[in-house]
């Protein structure tokens, strides 16, 4: 198991993780699993602080155009893609093991600050649990290595308003570290179907 730590946005996890990808597969050692994991923000109230979310669905929330009529994700735009699947068994599995809640973590670049923000990814985003900045890049990367990926993230503090005072950054990295705890074995011994 190899620990990267790949950076702050989308861009710099996807150009890192590309990187460690590409060298593995050269070096004729190539990975079989990704694991974008870290801390994020939970929309409330199915994922509340100190809480894990396994994605099922990992999608970058601000990739598109603004319109008159609103947000168009550049699927609609009749370019690339704004979501990957992560293996369904391995997401279940992350979840039995964990406690995780399973659901859609939005990708931005930037971090919601706002009530309205909050309110809008949530109506063009039903189903979202959380939001960070890293998924989608790592995603990206993963894909274009026809490596499966899946994300793990800890709740460190509501998704809208921002009150640092609020967070618990601590607590969000202690429960991924259990979890991790709970899952490296399943991790280090899955395979893809």
């Amino acid at each position: 198991m190899t620990v990267l730590a790949v950076g702050v946005g989308p861009a710099r996890a996807a150009a890192t993780t590309a990187s460690a990808l590409t060298a593995a597969a050269l070096a004729g050692a190539p990975y079989s699993l990704v694991v974008s994991a870290g801390i994020a923000g939970g929309f409330q109230p199915g994922a509340p602080l100190g809480s894990l979310v396994v994605a099922d669905e990992i999608t970058a929330a601000d990739l598109g155009a603004e319109t008159p009529a609103g947000f168009v994700p550049v699927t609609e735009l009749g370019f690339g893609t704004v979501s990957h699947r992560p293996p369904d068994s391995l997401v279940r599995e992350i979840a039995a093991a964990t406690g995780a809640a399973i659901g859609t973590v939005l990708t931005v670049s930037t971090v919601t600050g706002t009530a309205e923000r909050a309110a809008e990814l949530r109506r063009r985003h039903p189903r979202a649990l959380a939001e960070a900045m890293e998924g989608f890049g790592v995603a990206e990367a993963a894909a274009a290595h026809g490596v499966p990926v899946v994300e793990l993230r800890a709740v460190s503090n509501p998704v809208g308003p921002r009150d640092r005072a609020a967070w618990r950054i601590g607590d969000a990295l202690a429960a991924l570290a259990e979890g991790f705890g709970k899952i490296r074995p399943l991790l280090e011994s899955w395979k893809p179907v």
